[in-house]
């Protein structure tokens, strides 16, 4: 076999391996957690219904599943997630674009818009529930407050860093208004847009939990709520597991937006 054939087996093999090792890992340590949870509960060290065993945890979910409550709820959490996340989007990052090309509008709005954004957007919600009353309304106004700003300030100063050379050369092929936005602008700050969406959307997705405790009838906070309310923590476990399962989905969905032919090279620098 020439070395050429044994250059590219060896890389080969090194890929399965690397592969392997990725998905092996995640799964050893998950085991790890979940023996040491059996073995908290097993031997007592807190008392039942205030650490529910795996078991516990395994049969309120088939309950909840049985009764439609859970799907009902993860629906519910979802829809105001997507249309409080979408709604920051669509008015955050044109914002941001806008003011990563005027310094003076920087100079004039960015303090208002850094105040906003270190405000916690629990402190909302008093006024939510004032101005919206309860129900999806309150949870999506929260959504768009927790990811607006962040959004927002992320794609300005993205847009404030492309470096002059790219617009020199747009000059160059007489590049203005919408045509500069769109092929020098913007492509030149998407990954970075990308990023901060997957930042911005972990933001939105902890405040829901949090808004649908005292503002919704149902959703996935509502449901810890109402287990803590109950003494339910094995439901409120429940729940919470499927909390994370949902937001690390979304988050591996959005990351599929790094591998775009026109994005991928923003990762590859």
């Amino acid at each position: 076999m020439s070395k050429t054939g044994k250059s590219k087996r060896n890389v080969f093999t090194e890929q399965n391996a690397t592969g392997t090792i990725r998905y092996f890992l995640p799964l050893f340590v998950l085991i790890i957690l979940l023996l040491i949870w059996f073995m908290i509960t097993y031997i007592n060290l807190f008392p039942a219904y205030a650490l529910p065993s795996p078991g516990s945890v395994w049969k309120s979910f088939q309950e909840e599943i049985r009764a439609g409550r859970l799907v009902n709820d993860i629906i519910a959490s979802l829809w105001r997630v997507a249309v409080g996340f979408v709604i920051s989007v669509i008015l955050g990052i044109p914002a941001g674009l806008w003011l990563g090309q005027h310094l003076h509008a920087r100079q004039a709005f960015v303090p208002m818009l850094n105040f906003f954004r270190f405000l916690s957007p629990l402190a909302w919600i008093p006024f939510a529930i004032l101005w919206f009353h309860i129900g999806d309304k309150p949870a999506i106004f929260l959504i768009f407050m927790a990811s607006f700003f962040p959004l927002a300030l992320a794609t300005m100063a993205a847009v404030a860093t492309i470096p002059s050379i790219y617009f020199r050369v747009a000059q160059d092929y007489d590049y203005k208004g919408i045509e500069l936005l769109t092929k020098v602008t913007f492509p030149a700050v998407l990954p970075e847009i990308i990023t901060s969406l997957r930042v911005s959307y972990g933001i939105a997705w902890v405040v829901i939990v949090a808004a649908e405790m005292v503002g919704c009838q149902d959703g996935l906070g509502y449901g810890i709520w109402e287990a803590r309310n109950g003494l339910r923590l094995d439901s409120a476990v429940c729940y919470m597991i499927i909390i994370g399962l949902l937001g690390m989905g979304i988050d591996r969905l959005l990351a599929q937006l790094t591998k775009l032919p026109n994005v991928r090279w923003g990762y590859e620098r």
